[in-house]
């Protein structure tokens, strides 16, 4: 290739072979259907209990939901998406600074998922930030575009307390106190992922990111409105997931998965890309501090079954998710009793 990386201004009229799967693994776009009945949890409603309800819902029967009336400005929301294309839109030159296939560093462009683990790559380049905390990280990220750290910083700080909110929500859902979760996941380290996935000219043969789960404890998730791409894995069938206007997506993570007693799924999806256009997502990760404890929640097995998940750190779990190739078994069946 021209480059390392797919946002090299290359145009590509075949896809390159080390980017097409195996017919076994390809994604049957003509099989995907619409996922019409997303929850859609509007969080200004006064009836806290409906919310709560809403939420437990969503949690049990999807693994995920879209979340409006979130309280992130829509300034915030306008500037992340303005400020990550023109990053993208940078010469070669200047992004390729940050390049880097170490999965241990803090900020780095890089490409595809684990380049050195992989036998076929995925159609995707992305920016990797961490954004907790925001005066330790900052100074190292993009000078350029020039507008880059603040627009993003103010982005982090909004989308993080959006995240300690829902947390308390599911942890309510579950029957327990509002703190539980955000407890019991310490001091949370925040990441982000910017997501570009180029124009792809054959995108039945490859994905932006083939099914996986997320290895944090929430996810979420600002779309391209317009240009579709997440798609979930429900009661064995792909589904796609329209964009909704003024809305974030949010995933349940492993973390909360182990926390549920598996009450909570960790849902399986996945990005697919489109022949004509690129697609930019923005995925904002609430992670565990390295050394919390992650055990289903006591009084979920008091009463109902068996743990069915060991305790381990957190820091054990990464360390164990970025050891492997994504489309390999859910990372959390390593962890079961």
């Amino acid at each position: 290739m021209a480059a390392k990386v797919l946002s090299s201004g290359v145009h590509y009229k075949n896809l390159p072979e080390n980017y097409v799967r195996p017919a076994s693994e390809r994604p049957r776009l003509s099989e995907v259907l619409t996922c019409d009945d997303v929850p859609v949890i509007d969080l200004s409603s006064e009836n806290h209990a409906q919310i709560v309800e809403q939420i437990g819902y969503a949690c049990t029967n999807y693994g995920f939901f879209q979340v409006v009336n979130h309280a992130v400005a829509d300034e915030a929301v306008a500037g992340m998406l303005l400020v990550a294309k023109e990053f993208f839109n940078l010469p070669l030159e200047e992004k390729m600074k940050l390049y880097s296939d170490d999965p241990s560093k803090t900020l780095r462009l890089s490409t595809s998922f684990n380049m050195s683990k992989e036998k076929v790559h995925n159609w995707r380049d992305y920016l990797r930030l961490h954004c907790y905390p925001l005066d330790k990280y900052v100074p190292h990220w993009p000078s350029n575009p020039p507008l880059f750290k603040g627009i993003v910083s103010n982005y982090c700080a909004e989308v993080r307390k959006l995240g300690f909110r829902i947390q308390e929500l599911i942890s309510e859902s579950l029957g327990l106190p509002k703190d539980y979760i955000n407890d019991v996941l310490s001091e949370q380290g925040q990441h982000m992922a910017v997501n570009y996935y180029p124009p792809c000219p054959e995108p039945e043969l490859t994905y932006g990111l083939p099914g996986h789960t997320d290895p944090n404890s929430l996810t979420i998730l600002l779309q391209d409105l317009q240009v579709a791409g997440l798609q979930v894995l429900k009661d064995g069938k792909w589904l796609a997931v329209k964009p909704h206007p003024n809305a974030f997506v949010i995933n349940i993570g492993d973390q909360l998965q182990a926390l549920s007693n598996g009450r909570y799924k960790s849902i399986c999806h996945r990005a697919v890309v489109n022949v004509d256009k690129a697609r930019m997502s923005i995925a904002s990760f609430l992670c565990p501090c390295d050394d919390a404890l992650i055990s289903p929640a006591k009084p979920l097995i008091q009463h109902e079954s068996a743990a069915i998940y060991k305790d381990f750190t957190y820091a054990e779990y990464y360390k164990r998710f970025w050891s492997r190739n994504l489309d390999q078994q859910h990372c959390l069946e390593l962890f079961k009793n």
